[in-house]
């Protein structure tokens, strides 16, 4: 790159950054302020008690979206720069700082106090995400030029793209605040089973689907500059089986052995067997939708790779509004695990729309073969099932925990081994 080319790229990657900066600082003070009332339209149906909680913890968290900010442009300037590890372990820190919340305050604490510990716990683990991220990103920005002239070259480019964008984000965060919204409705309880379940259910999609697809698109991206569609299609559908292969196992656990995912996670102290019953069975609706949920990100990707950052929020507010609806009436008859089934149907009609628009533009995805690679995950994750449940019939250990995870060693040994002895490609060790 001439020096002049560079230049430039540093103003404008200083312009983004001040930029993202301001938004942050002015959203998180508007969020402080009006938390009673951002709390009051989101959670309606909370009493008066649960409402000043809510705004509590909305106070501890809103600082979390300045933080999570800054912690994407440091992901893009590392992706850009082909450094994928930190992207991939980042985001993890953040379920991991709440897990370890729970884990030492879950025989201490119990109801607000517990709620609120686990709060202060994200925001850390959020701040542990945007930290583990500056050392390496710096290496790469010294020398940017701090500014807010919007006449920077290729700021306003930047702009028109990332407002579908973000837009398309919002989407998806709009359909995260009608699950709280409905799960209001029926009671704090429901809302606190959502929420465990949640915490949960997010690991896998951060580990493999947001991961895969954070460090897709800078390839994706050149593959589109080149005009190499069948580079490009074929990047996609190797994300699509790697995603698959490590979202799978995860679904078919949470589906079939939650009780033990959800017991050697957060069954301590108060937190009884009963509870853990309930948590497990939300859990169970949120793994029916964790494959589609795990792919939405990667194949938008695609679709921004290739200049188009409108199909992706038309797909999303679509399939937000399907998956609201759906929601709305399996809540009826199923309480919390039908507000998790909506929107699980809701993501699996986001990811059939965006797969069909790809394949429209690059032709189709997935061949023969990664198709079988992929049906052997699926019937590798039945195998492991049935071994773990095996384990878990004849298991009669009482220290919870140990019990959990003789099972889930069970179920992991067995999908690795029935997926790594005919060559899946996902599997081996290289």
């Amino acid at each position: 790159m001439e020096r002049g080319e560079t230049e430039n790229a540093r103003r404008l990657a200083g312009a983004v950054l001040s930029f993202l900066v301001l938004v942050g600082v002015v959203g998180c003070t508007l969020g402080v302020v009006f938390a009673p009332a951002l709390t009051r339209a989101v959670a309606f149906g909370f009493d008066q008690r649960t409402h000043q909680l809510a705004t509590t913890l909305v106070r501890i968290l809103f600082p979390m979206a300045g933080l999570l900010i800054l912690a994407a442009w440091c992901l893009g300037v590392l992706n850009t720069n082909r450094r994928f590890f930190i992207a991939y372990a980042a985001p993890t820190l953040w379920n991991i700082a709440q897990i370890a919340t729970l884990i030492a305050f879950g025989g201490i604490l119990t109801g607000a106090d517990l709620v609120t510990a686990l709060a202060w716990g994200a925001l850390g683990g959020t701040f542990l995400h945007l930290l583990v991220q500056v050392p390496a990103t710096l290496r790469y920005t010294r020398g940017i030029h701090w500014t807010l002239n919007p006449r920077v070259p290729g700021l306003s480019r930047v702009m028109r793209a990332w407002v579908p964008v973000i837009a398309g984000a919002g989407a998806m965060q709009i359909s995260s605040l009608i699950d709280l919204q409905l799960a209001s409705l029926l009671g704090a309880g429901s809302v606190a089973n959502l929420g465990y379940a949640q915490l949960i259910g997010i690991l896998p999609v951060s580990l493999f689907g947001i991961s895969v697809a954070a460090a897709s698109l800078p390839e994706l991206s050149r593959d589109a500059a080149m005009t190499d569609t069948a580079q490009l299609r074929q990047r996609v559908a190797h994300g699509v089986r790697r995603v698959l292969f490590f979202v799978v196992p995860s679904a078919a656990a949470f589906i079939f052995i939650g009780d033990h995912v959800v017991g050697l996670v957060l069954q301590t102290g108060a937190f009884d067997s009963a509870q853990t019953s309930a948590v497990a069975r939300v859990l169970a609706g949120i793994g029916v939708g964790l494959p589609a949920s795990s792919l939405i990100k990667l194949l938008a990707s695609g679709h921004y790779a290739l200049g188009d950052t409108r199909t992706p929020v038309r797909i999303a507010l679509i399939s937000v509004t399907l998956g609201a609806v759906a929601a709305y009436v399996l809540m009826q008859r199923l309480g919390v695990l039908g507000i998790v089934l909506g929107g699980s149907a809701g993501a699996y009609v986001n990811v059939l729309f965006n797969y069909r628009a790809l394949s429209r533009k690059v032709g189709g995805i997935l061949s023969g073969t990664e198709w079988r690679w992929i049906a052997l995950g699926f019937a590798a994750a039945i195998i492991a099932t049935i071994a773990g449940l095996l384990i878990a019939s004849v298991v009669t250990l009482e220290t919870v925990w140990l019990a959990a995870l003789a099972v889930l060693v069970a179920f992991g040994a067995a999908y690795l081994s029935v997926t790594a002895l005919p060559g899946h490609p996902d599997a081996q060790l290289r």
